[in-house]
């Protein structure tokens, strides 16, 4: 485990990685809410690698979709709904996204919310890196992980779910 300035950040997440031994780096943000692209220029990589979690609200009272997608794109929400075989989906407010969650805008992270019945996908564009950046299931708090681990630990699916922001 590595961190910007040699601190050990324990939480759920990373108790959870520890514990199934995938390797990981931390890297600590400033703790208010700041988006994935400039997540991308604090720590000097293309926004392409960060990867934000979308929450997305099913018609009726299905579990939410967290939808892992690039920082520089957008979800696509037609693609997502025909790839989960929905008539339409919807994306919360920031408030509905932190009820549904029970985290923080800014800090929701797929491997907080394991074993809590969300579906998760990743978009396809994922599959080409071999890393990626994540939250850290808080604000402030970043991860940098292998793809693969990620897809094993989450059972995320990776379908086309995004379109570039213009």
């Amino acid at each position: 485990m590595i961190t910007t300035n040699n601190r050990m950040i324990v939480n759920n997440v990373t108790r959870l990685l520890d514990s199934k031994k995938i390797s990981y780096h931390i890297f600590e943000l400033p703790n208010e809410k700041i988006g994935a692209e400039e997540t991308a220029k604090i720590l000097g990589v293309d926004s392409g690698q960060v990867f934000k979690t979308i929450v997305i609200i099913r018609p009726g009272k299905g579990k939410p979709i967290l939808a892992l997608i690039p920082g520089n794109s957008e979800v696509d929400i037609k693609k997502l709904a025909q790839a989960v075989n929905e008539k339409k989906l919807s994306i919360p407010t920031e408030k509905e996204a932190e009820r549904l969650t029970g985290l923080q805008a800014g800090g929701i992270s797929p491997l907080s919310l394991l074993h809590k019945g969300f579906q998760i996908i990743i978009d396809e564009s994922a599959m080409s890196l071999s890393e990626i950046h994540i939250s850290g299931g808080q604000r402030g708090l970043n991860i940098r992980m292998a793809v693969n681990d990620l897809i094993s630990l989450t059972g995320a699916k990776n379908i086309v779910i995004t379109q570039s922001c213009s």
